[in-house]
């Protein structure tokens, strides 16, 4: 069913499974989604935690979450996401013969425009409200102890912290990605919001899936339809 997401008579099709309602709100949804920026997880070995980032996407719009997994896989924990994990897109990378599972992800990023900042308070790092929000950017957190490996710092294109003032030195991750998601998110929607939203052509692509996720059968709803266009 390759290209099916711009067939508009195999959408029309499969919306008329779809209560205006949901169709309405997936619209509304769809016209703040954005992946200008995104999240890379590193070896997060706590779902709980991973989940609660995911549900911290959909929260701001964020299309794409990206997840290295190292010593640790991960799983949507549905309790957490609330539902969050059926709308966003969720990449996944592990360690191959011939290439880490950190430089598959980061060559993947920078294949499609984004600078990559890994997020940490040692060495080197920048206060995040330096951070310009002038490009698609990726912000790699690491897991619940160790923080980001040293090999994502040498590999990240720079280092950003969040400025804290208490006797802690880390926010829990989910808490983390929504600082630095507002931070940047309200910087960019007030200077360039007309390259912050989706394209039409993603919207479409996306919308196919929402659909797709939506209808009860659907891929025998998909067989019926072009069934019926064969026999015309």
């Amino acid at each position: 069913m390759e290209n099916s997401f711009l067939d508009a008579d195999l959408l029309a099709y499969l919306s008329q499974y779809v209560t205006d309602h949901k169709k309405a709100r997936m619209e509304e949804v769809l016209a703040l989604r954005s992946r200008f920026f995104t999240l890379v997880l590193e070896d997060i070995y706590k779902p709980h935690n991973a989940s609660a980032v995911i549900r911290t996407c959909d929260c701001f719009g964020v299309q794409d979450i990206h997840i290295i997994e190292k010593a640790n896989s991960y799983n949507v924990n549905p309790y957490v996401t609330r539902g969050a994990a059926q709308w966003v897109d969720i990449h996944k990378y592990q360690d191959a013969p011939d290439q880490s599972s950190v430089d598959a992800c980061f060559d993947e990023l920078r294949s499609q425009g984004y600078k990559i900042m890994a997020t940490s308070p040692h060495g080197e790092s920048n206060p995040l409200h330096e951070l310009k929000a002038d490009q698609k950017t990726a912000l790699v957190f690491g897991n619940e102890h160790a923080g980001v490996s040293e090999e994502v710092i040498q590999k990240s294109d720079g280092v950003v912290h969040i400025p804290m003032t208490g006797f802690t030195e880390s926010f829990n991750i989910s808490v983390s990605a929504s600082i630095c998601l507002y931070d940047l998110q309200q910087k960019i929607v007030r200077s360039q919001p007309e390259v912050y939203f989706l394209s039409e052509k993603e919207k479409a692509e996306i919308r196919f899936r929402w659909y797709k996720s939506m209808v009860k059968n659907v891929e025998a709803h998909i067989r019926k339809f072009y069934e019926g266009k064969i026999e015309q």
